[in-house]
């Protein structure tokens, strides 16, 4: 009889959702699987324009369904019946507004349209006013109840989207009895639980972005709330007051979830947490190094001893929870609002002949129009990246900053817009894709120097992600900007293989992450080394990037009037 012991770990991006069967004993991938997101894939409920991108629960739950289903029966059916343990992470702060069932009010018919009573996606910006208001309220108090999330509260968090659609959205409003974050809802659905208020909750998604501290005894007093607005009244009381940390059991998989995964109801389900955070444990987070977790934005997680932490606090970070990442740990949150966001804006905005004059032709039939596409978006950042690697290392004009989509890290201000200088005639493609990487990097810079100038080291760096592992030009532009060494994470689908390792510590396999870390990481595949004969052109144009930003971010104040106006 087989003793094998597997887990499934599930990761929801922003454009897709990916499971992944692990063998607990060695990290091994038994089976994958990928699943786009069709109602996100075709735009809906989503206008760029204003910032409002919003995500469909059938979406999630057609894709967990599509791609657990999926390693089972790519693994072989009796792989089944070795499943111990699921875990999940999601993007966030992703909340969603639920009646009494914690069901989102997208899954009931009267809202089954309404982008307001659906899951409002990490990089939604429609609460910057909401985010304003919050931080300018919580001047008024003895207390700094912004004092664990770096001292400003972003519109992508919790707490503003609440209350911005409760502010625009009367019938959504009238029937909210909660709101909850994705990573909370998932492990709620599979346990087959029926009361919100069972719900347990997750501390890294409480800790990070709705003001959950210790220090507080949960969230701030319902006066803080209430003062801000009327409209909040009872809210507090609606939540919750405990968290609980990733190595716990959420409850057993409820039959009718068995039943439709073809899994036991012994398999356990454990607390969710945010991607980045378990990402950084499936790729072996250590003490003082950074793991930075870069895909279409970055979220970078640094752990310290808790001791290491007593009576110091970093200012514009996203967070600082004990617990959020390792437990026993004080987990630092900071990103990137745009990284690989970035590149895709390029990318679209130089493919647009091919996407607009090419579909016009009379010379090319249909299918061989879509077949071109295809192969020349596939190809553009490839190339670009390879002939700005040729390009001389002097010093050279074009320089960029990375706020395309905000500032996430150092100091949220989502209100902030991306720039370019130094244009000239010569300016080709090329250049102007390597000013864009260059940003990137400089805006990862920004963020290890607040850690350092706060008094936390940054040792190294641990890159995962899809730009971690495809893009060799930004990881050794990156090394040499940061001028300290990056290690890139062997396994391609490394926040589910975080997920995974919580799923064997939840399911008792292992006592406890740090064990689960060491017998099923799987280690690194390549590091970059700083070159030093960069160094000099990057520190200059560093500074010059800063110099650029403050610029902009006093400019973009509405009290400075354009020089021509």
């Amino acid at each position: 009889m087989s003793t094998a012991n597997y887990v499934i770990g599930v990761d929801y991006g922003t454009d897709s959702v990916r499971s992944v069967l692990v063998d607990t004993a060695n990290g091994k991938e038994i089976a994958s699987s990928v699943f786009l997101y069709p109602r996100w894939q075709k735009g809906q409920y989503c206008k760029p324009s204003l910032n409002q991108f919003r995500q469909h629960p059938l979406d999630y739950i057609e894709g967990l369904t599509h791609t657990i289903k999926d390693c089972i029966a790519k693994a072989g059916g009796e792989s089944a019946s070795f499943v111990r343990g699921i875990s999940i992470d999601t993007t966030g702060s992703s909340p969603v507004a639920v009646d009494e069932t914690g069901t989102p009010l997208a899954l009931k018919p009267e809202f089954a349209e309404n982008p307001n009573a659906m899951f409002v996606l990490w990089k939604d910006h429609t609460a910057v006013k909401e985010a304003a208001e919050i931080n300018n309220h919580a001047t008024k108090f003895p207390v700094n109840y912004l004092k664990y999330v770096g001292g400003i509260y972003s519109s992508e968090w919790f707490w503003s989207k609440l209350l911005h659609i409760l502010r625009v959205d009367a019938q959504v409003r009238k029937s909210t009895v909660s709101w909850v974050e994705h990573c909370d809802w998932i492990p709620f659905l599979l346990s087959g639980k029926t009361d919100v208020k069972e719900m347990k909750r997750s501390r890294c998604a409480a800790g990070h972005k709705a003001l959950w501290a210790e220090e507080f005894d949960g969230l701030p007093p319902a006066e803080f709330f209430e003062s801000l607005d009327p409209l909040l009244k009872g809210y507090r009381e609606k939540l919750f007051k405990d968290t609980y940390t990733s190595d716990i059991s959420a409850g057993n998989l409820s039959a009718e979830w068995a039943d439709k995964l073809g899994l036991s109801t012994a398999v356990i389900v454990g607390v969710g947490a945010f991607d980045a955070h378990m990402g950084a444990v499936g790729g072996q987070i250590e003490p003082y190094y950074l793991s930075k977790v870069m895909g279409t934005s970055t979220c970078d997680i640094l752990v310290a001893p808790n001791k290491d932490m007593e009576g110091k606090l970093v200012n514009g970070i996203c967070g600082q929870v004990n617990g959020s990442v390792i437990p026993g740990m004080a987990g630092l949150e900071a990103g990137q609002s745009a990284f690989g966001d970035a590149y895709a804006w390029f990318k679209n905005l130089i493919s647009w002949p091919i996407n607009n004059l090419l579909a016009e032709s009379t010379l090319i039939d249909a299918h061989t129009v879509q077949a071109l596409k295809e192969e020349l978006e596939h190809k553009i950042i490839a190339n670009l990246s390879k002939q700005a690697s040729e390009l001389p290392d002097e010093d050279y004009p074009e320089l960029a900053l990375d706020w395309l989509n905000g500032r996430r890290t150092p100091d949220a201000n989502q209100e902030l817009k991306g720039a370019i200088t130094g244009l000239s005639l010569g300016t080709d493609a090329p250049r102007f894709f390597r000013a864009l990487a260059a940003a990137t990097c400089f805006g990862a810079k920004a963020i290890v120097d607040r850690f350092k100038e706060q008094g936390v080291p940054v040792k190294g760096i641990i890159g995962i992600g899809g730009v971690a592992k495809k893009s060799s030009y930004i990881m050794q532009m990156m090394a040499d900007v940061l001028e300290m060494p990056i290690r890139i994470h062997r396994f391609e689908h490394t926040c589910a293989l975080g997920a995974a390792m919580f799923a064997a510590v939840a399911a008792g396999i292992y006592p406890d992450i740090e064990t689960a870390m060491k017998a099923m990481g799987t280690g690194f595949e390549k590091e970059y080394q700083p070159q030093l004969k960069n160094r000099k052109i990057y520190r200059q144009h560093y500074q010059q990037y800063l110099g650029l930003g403050r610029y902009i971010e006093k400019y973009n104040k509405k009290d400075v009037k354009p020089y021509l106006s």
